[in-house]
């Protein structure tokens, strides 16, 4: 059941490419991720009721932008820059880094099973978006990779520090820290916001509410309940449901691509039932 629940935010999150593309206006990468943090945060904030306490200040600072203030703005600038299908196979790397860094931080056994379904993974999503027209603009593969990894430590991280409060109030010192922070980075270089208007403004509602307050507070509750290694590979999700999303619009999936989607979901599913020495939470 945690898993499910947890599986919910990366489901979400895998509409990103799809509402950024349609519905924001473009060019505003970095005010995409203050509108999406934001209101979300201060929302939980409100929900949640408590405020860091002692180190917890400079922990929700450096969390938050780990997980939001950084990988946001890297997140929608990829977005921007990459078709979603490249994007997402940087994403997919996510379980390989969190393996290997929750090995190094948290002592979680790096098993053989663990790389395995992390590598198969990564070629699934692969061979399930990738295409031959694909083009790599050099600043969003640098902009897809760093979101990979800024996620990838701020998931361990997370996991390493066990907070003292719910998951609600948790994401939102998180978002809300993340938020404040990119404000600065908006205003100096992408000036004022972008206009909030009919579908722009139902794209950032999406983002906000639905992609950022719930998609986090089911995040960090699944991440407080399970092994970080294995609640990596739920992301992974996210480049297979904008692929639905592409086949609901009139895409057609190839044969190499019905075989990576496979691949990836089982990587994702056979992830969820770690062996005894692998721990559970």
């Amino acid at each position: 059941m945690t898993s499910l629940l947890t599986a919910i935010a990366p489901i979400t999150w895998g509409t990103t490419y799809v509402v950024t593309t349609e519905l924001l206006p473009p060019g505003h990468p970095v005010w995409s991720g203050v509108l999406r943090a934001l209101p979300a945060g201060l929302v939980a904030l409100a929900i949640g009721r408590a405020l860091p306490g002692g180190r917890w200040w400079w922990r929700a600072l450096v969390l938050g932008t780990l997980n939001i203030g950084a990988f946001f703005p890297l997140l929608f600038l990829a977005a921007y820059l990459l078709p979603g299908g490249v994007a997402g196979v940087f994403g997919a790397t996510g379980p390989l880094l969190v393996a290997v860094l929750a090995a190094l931080v948290l002592g979680e056994r790096l098993s053989a099973k663990r790389v395995v379904w992390g590598v198969l993974a990564v070629i699934g999503v692969a061979g399930m978006v990738l295409g031959p027209e694909d083009a790599l603009n050099p600043l969003g593969v640098l902009a897809a990779a760093g979101g990979a990894g800024s996620m990838a430590l701020g998931t361990v991280l997370s996991k390493r520090w066990s907070p003292p409060v719910g998951p609600v109030a948790f994401a939102g010192w998180q978002l809300t820290a993340g938020g404040v922070l990119m404000v600065p980075l908006a205003l100096a270089t992408e000036g004022s916001p972008p206009s909030l208007d009919g579908s722009v403004l139902l794209g950032y509602f999406w983002l906000a509410l639905v992609g950022g307050l719930l998609a986090y507070v089911l995040w960090f509750r699944g991440l407080g309940r399970m092994p970080a290694g294995v609640a990596a590979f739920l992301p992974v999700l996210s480049p297979l449901v904008a692929a639905l999303i592409g086949l609901a619009v009139g895409e057609r999936f190839t044969a190499l691509q019905v075989l990576g989607f496979a691949l990836a979901l089982v990587a994702v599913v056979a992830a969820q039932h770690p062996g005894r020495r692998d721990g559970v939470a």
